[in-house]
C-alpha cells in the first residue's frame, strides 16, 4: 500500500515538472516570436486615432519618371497612407495646439519645427483650423535601399481659418507646392523635411454662366414619401405620373432634394444614385428641367468635414452632370439658418469651396444657393450663376425686397424658389388660412411674379398625410400646417382651389 502511494506521488511530481517545462518553453517561444515580429502597429503608434478620422483629399500620383529604385504599387500605397496621415495629424495638432501623434509621422527634426509653431500659437492664444483638399505628388527619387523617398507635391489646395481666443479672425485658400523627404523608420514613412517652394492665393478663375431657362416650376416630393423621395417607396411610375401633372399645369421645371446622409455621405449609395438618374429620365420624358438641391439636412460645415463633403459632391455631380434634364445645382437649402449655430464665416467658407468644386467638375450647368430670405440672398452673389431666395413673408413687402436684392445682384437672374401658404386652419392653427385663402394668396403672388418678371418655384405639389418629425419637430402646431401647402390633396390628388393659380393665368392660356 505504501509502495503504491509512493509510485503515485512520484508520477505526480513527474507530470508537474513536465507541465512547468512546457509553460517555460511556451513563454520563451512567445517572447521570441514577439521580438521577431515587432509590436502591433496600432499599439506602437497612434494609428487608432487616424482610423477614427475622416480625411480623404483628392490625391493624384505621378510615378512616371522615378530615379533610383523601382517603386511598386504596395510601397506606394504605404507611402500614401502615412503621407496623408502626416497631413491629418498636423492639422489636428494646430487645431488643438497639441503634439499628439506628431512623432508618429514626423522625424525629430521635422517635429521640432511644428513644436515651435505650436508654442508661438499658444503664446498668442491662436488656433488654426486647416485642411488640404487636393494633392498631386510627383515621386522624384526612391533610394535603392527602399528607405528614402523624395516628392514634389504640386498645387496642394489648402484652406485655413485663424482664430484668436476662440474668435474667428480670417481665412485663406491657397495652392502651394512642396518639396518633401520621407524616411522609412519602424515600418512607417515619416516626413523628414517639408519645404514650401511656391504659393498662390489665386484659385483658378471659372466664369459664371447665364440662366437660360425662364423658370416656372415647383418643389417636388411624392405625396406618399415626403422628404424621402429616394427611399423604399420610390417608384418611377409615380414620378412619371406626377411629372406629367406638373407639365400639364403649365410648368417647366421641378426642384428636388438630395439628402447628404440619405445618399451615404462620403460613401455615396449607388442605388440612390441610380434612383436619381431614373427621376431625371422621367423629367426628360415629361419635358421638364430639374434643379437638384444638394446637401439637404447637412449642417456641420467644419473643416474636418470638407474632404468628405467634397467626395460626396464629386460622386453625385459626376454621376448626373451630363443628363439632359438637369437644369443646374442648388448647393444647399437655407444655409443661412445655420449662421447662429455654426458661424457665418464657417458656413460661407464651406459654400465657397463647394461652389468651386462643382465648377471644376461641371462648368456647363448653373449654380445657386437656396437662401431662406431676400436679405441673406445678397451673400456670395459674385460666385453663383443666379440668385435664389425663399419667401414666406407678407406679400405687400415682396416688391421692395426684390428691388433691394436686384440692386446687389447686378445682371444675374433672381428667382424665388420657395413660397406658399398652408390651407390648414384646424385646432392647432385657428388663425390659419382656408383653401380659399390659399387660392387668394397664390392668385396675388402670381400677379406679383408676372408684374416683376420674377421666375419661380412654388411649395409644393401635394398635401401630405404625414411629415417627418426631424423636419418640423414634434409640436403639432408646427407639423400640422406643413401638411397642407399643396395644390393637390394628399388622398386622391384632387385639385384644390389654389391649383387654378399654380402658374399665372397669362402663361396658362
Amino acid at each position: 500500500m505504501n509502495r503504491t502511494n509512493k509510485n503515485i506521488l512520484r508520477g505526480g511530481l513527474i507530470l508537474f515538472y513536465i507541465l512547468i517545462i512546457a509553460l517555460i518553453t511556451l513563454g520563451i517561444s512567445s517572447l521570441f516570436s514577439y521580438l521577431n515580429t515587432g509590436a502591433d502597429r496600432s499599439t506602437m503608434l497612434h494609428t487608432e486615432q487616424i482610423q477614427e478620422r475622416y480625411y480623404i483629399p483628392i490625391i493624384d500620383w505621378d510615378t512616371t519618371n522615378v530615379k533610383g529604385r523601382q517603386l511598386d504599387a504596395t510601397t506606394l500605397k504605404s507611402i500614401e497612407e502615412d503621407y496623408l496621415n502626416a497631413w491629418y495629424v498636423k492639422s489636428r495638432a494646430l487645431k488643438n495646439n497639441s503634439l499628439t501623434g506628431i512623432e508618429d509621422y514626423y522625424t525629430a527634426n521635422a517635429k521640432e519645427k511644428i513644436t515651435q509653431l505650436i508654442d508661438y500659437n499658444l503664446n498668442q492664444q491662436i488656433t488654426v483650423e486647416m485642411t488640404s483638399l487636393e494633392h498631386h505628388p510627383k515621386v522624384e527619387f526612391f533610394s535603392e535601399d527602399g528607405q528614402l523617398v523624395v516628392l514634389t507635391d504640386l498645387e496642394v489646395l489648402e484652406h485655413e481659418q485663424l482664430y484668436k481666443e476662440g474668435v474667428f479672425i480670417t481665412k485663406s485658400t491657397s495652392t502651394n507646392t512642396y518639396k518633401i523627404i520621407l524616411l522609412l523608420e519602424d515600418g512607417y514613412w515619416r516626413i523628414r523635411q517639408i519645404v514650401k517652394e511656391t504659393s498662390d492665393n489665386n484659385l483658378k478663375e471659372i466664369a459664371t454662366k447665364d440662366l437660360d431657362v425662364d423658370i416656372k416650376g415647383i418643389n417636388y416630393y411624392p405625396k406618399s414619401s415626403p422628404w424621402d423621395t429616394f427611399g423604399t417607396q420610390f417608384s418611377k411610375d409615380t414620378i412619371a405620373a406626377d411629372f406629367n401633372i406638373i407639365k400639364s399645369a403649365g410648368l417647366n421645371s421641378v426642384r428636388i432634394f438630395v439628402g447628404y446622409e440619405d445618399f451615404g455621405k462620403e460613401k455615396v449609395s449607388q442605388e440612390k444614385l441610380e434612383k436619381l438618374i431614373l427621376l431625371l429620365d422621367q423629367a426628360q420624358m415629361a419635358d421638364l428641367k430639374v434643379l437638384v438641391t444638394l446637401f439637404d439636412f447637412y449642417g456641420d460645415y467644419s473643416i474636418n468635414d470638407w474632404t468628405m463633403t467634397q467626395q460626396h459632391l464629386s460622386v453625385i455631380v459626376n454621376g448626373i452632370k451630363d443628363h439632359k434634364a438637369l437644369l443646374g445645382w442648388d448647393l444647399k437649402n437655407e444655409p443661412d439658418l445655420d449662421y447662429t449655430s455654426r458661424g457665418k464665416e464657417v458656413v460661407e467658407s464651406w459654400l465657397e469651396h463647394m461652389i468651386y468644386r462643382i465648377k471644376l467638375i461641371d462648368n456647363t450647368h448653373v449654380i445657386t444657393i437656396g437662401w431662406s430670405n431676400t436679405t441673406s440672398a445678397a451673400a456670395l452673389v459674385d460666385q453663383v450663376d443666379f440668385v435664389t431666395f425663399h419667401y414666406y413673408e407678407a406679400l405687400n413687402e415682396l416688391e421692395s425686397a426684390l428691388v433691394d436684392l436686384r440692386s446687389v445682384s447686378g445682371n444675374k437672374e433672381v428667382v424665388v424658389t420657395e413660397f406658399g401658404v398652408s390651407s390648414y386652419s384646424g385646432i392647432w392653427n385657428l388663425m390659419g388660412s382656408s383653401e380659399d385663402d390659399q387660392a387668394d394668396y397664390h392668385k396675388e403672388i402670381q400677379e406679383l411674379l408676372d408684374k416683376n418678371k420674377l421666375p419661380f418655384m412654388s411649395w409644393t405639389l401635394y398635401d401630405f398625410e404625414s411629415v417627418p418629425e426631424d423636419v418640423t419637430g414634434t409640436y403639432p402646431w408646427r407639423r400640422k400646417p406643413q401638411k397642407y401647402y399643396g395644390f393637390l390633396d394628399s388622398r386622391g390628388g384632387k385639385k384644390k382651389s389654389s391649383y387654378k393659380y399654380i402658374t399665372s393665368q397669362r402663361l396658362k392660356k
